[in-house]
This record gives C-alpha cells, structure tokens and sequence, in this order.
C-alpha cells in the first residue's frame, strides 16, 4: 500500500535557534522513514483513543492484511526521533523527561490507529463492495509481499544511515537511466502521493503553528492567520524537494526484491477503482491522523516555550 511521509511539521523561525536551517526537524522526521502522533501530559494529558463504531468484517480483515499495527508501531518510533529534532531545534536540552513522555504519548500506536481507523473505515464504509477486491489482492501474493517490504523499509530507514545509502542507490539509479525507475515514478503518479504528501505536510504545519498559538508558545503578540498561512506556505518548496526525493527512494528499496510483472500487476491494481478507492481512504486516516498529532505537538512545543511543565 502506498505509505505516508512521517511526521512533517517545521518550527517557525521565531522559535528556532539563530542560524539553524527552518527544514532540519522535517529532515530528521523524513530520515527516520512514507505514508503513511502525541499527546500533552499537561495540556492533552493522555487522552483517550476515540470510540469506533463496529467495522465489516472485511474491513477489519484488510486492516489486518496491511499490518496497520506494525506501521504504527514503526511511526511511534519514527516520533520519538522527530521529538528529538524539535527539541534540539526549539528548546535544546530543556525538553527533559517531561518532553520525552508527551511524545511518547502522542505517538502512542494505539492512539495513533484510532484516529487513523476512524477516518479510514468511515471512508471504506462508502465503498461497499469495493472493499472485498482489495482485500483479495492484499491476502494474495504478491500483494502479501509488497505490504511486508514496505514495512520492512520503513522500518529500515529508522537508520539514517539506511536512508542515506538508499537516496544515494536512487540518485545513481537515475544517472544510469534504470529503467525501474520508470515504473516507480508511474506507480507515485497513479497514487498521487507527491500531490497527497505535500498537501499533507502543508496542512501539518498549519496545525502545529495552531497548537504553538493555542498555548501562548509563540509569545503574547504572536503572528496573526495571514502570517502563518504565508510561513506555511513559503515552506512548499523545500517539502516538496523533500517528499519526491523521500519518495522515490523509498519505493525503489522497498519494491527492489518483486520482479517486474509483479510490480506491473500492483501498478494495474492502484490505477483501479478498487486501488484508488483505498488509495483515497488511506489519505483520508493518514491525513487525520497528521492533523492530529502535528497540533498536539504544537501544543506540547508552546507550552515548554511558555514556560509551562509538561
């Protein structure tokens, strides 16, 4: 399945330290590794996973053969990295184990898969009998494979230094014209995913200005709408840089181990109405889920700025 970016939020520049770069956290986060959360001791203090109302079968079945579990048990360690970065970036070595915790339980896994279920299934609940020719494809090979090396490669660039070797494979890759290339670029089209990811880290962003707002973190004469709507949108450029090299060289790790008529056959499943179809729900839980933990950790963000305990 196509995954999400991690986390994507960026400091403003009024909260960064003088002469660090305004994209380095978002870097750390993309570094720790695709498609596709916290929660505030204090302020969200652990909040409850959000009721859900019962499931089809099936779509219980599909969330199981994509090992949603897993994914998010990978983000909740990719968040503890990103925490990492915004406290070096916005309060270095004052984060402490309060910060630490109110990460942790923002990217909690099961917190995470709730607001992730509750848009995804309400999305799938619309799609009726759409759902069934897609949890076929994800319970056969080589749909079972493709679920499995895409989690084992986000799971691998938990290593930076993973990350960086399969950037630098990719950039050789293209210099040498390999025709792999091609497909992958047809399969990120077919899915949308630079459109979808760039949207999504835009909208992130906004939602963790939001949070630092809410808390006073960015000081009592903070900036106004227009302002953080044009901070935000002055990073586009560099996220976009960002998601289509992350991108690219993800998917051509992950996919390097299928051979070329499976890796056909799964770039005719996504360009299907059922491939689409739960291409679109995806976004929808992981969209969710960024908007979400992005403006709790806005919130945790402004209160150590504030001056508040976490």
């Amino acid at each position: 399945m196509p995954n999400p970016m991690p986390s994507p939020c960026t400091p403003p520049p009024c909260a960064r330290r003088p002469g660090t770069s305004p994209h380095r956290p978002m870097r750390q986060a993309i570094a720790a590794a695709l498609r596709g959360l916290i929660v505030l001791v204090a302020l969200v203090l652990a909040a409850p996973a959000p009721p859900r109302a019962e499931t089809a079968p099936e779509t219980e079945a599909l969330a199981e053969a994509l090992q949603l579990g897993a994914l998010f048990a990978v983000m909740a360690a990719e968040g503890a990295d990103y925490g990492e970065g915004i406290e070096a970036e916005m309060f270095p070595g004052a984060g402490g184990a309060g910060w630490r915790a109110a990460v942790a339980s923002i990217y909690a896994p099961d917190r995470q898969l709730a607001v992730f279920r509750s848009a995804f299934d309400a999305r799938l609940a619309g799609i009726g009998a759409q759902v069934a020719p897609v949890l076929d494809f994800f319970t056969t090979d080589p749909g079972r494979q493709i679920v499995t090396l895409e989690l084992s490669a986000r799971r691998a660039f938990l290593d930076e230094a993973v990350e960086e070797a399969s950037r630098l494979r990719f950039q050789e890759a293209q210099a040498a014209g390999d025709a792999r290339l091609a497909v992958v670029a047809e399969f990120i089209a077919a899915n949308d995913l630079i459109e979808a990811n760039v949207a999504g880290a835009l909208n992130a962003n906004y939602a963790f200005y939001q949070g630092l707002l809410d808390t006073g973190g960015l000081g009592p004469a903070g900036p106004g709408e227009d302002e953080v709507i044009a901070e935000v949108w002055g990073q586009e450029a560099a996220i976009r840089d960002e998601i289509e090299l992350w991108i690219h060289s993800y998917l051509f790790l992950a996919y390097a181990p299928l051979s070329d008529d499976d890796l056909a056959l799964y770039l005719d499943f996504s360009r299907s109405a059922p491939g689409q179809a739960l291409n679109a729900a995806l976004f929808a839980g992981f969209d969710a889920v960024f908007a979400d933990v992005s403006r709790r950790l806005g919130q945790a963000a402004g209160q150590r700025l504030s001056g508040s305990d976490l």
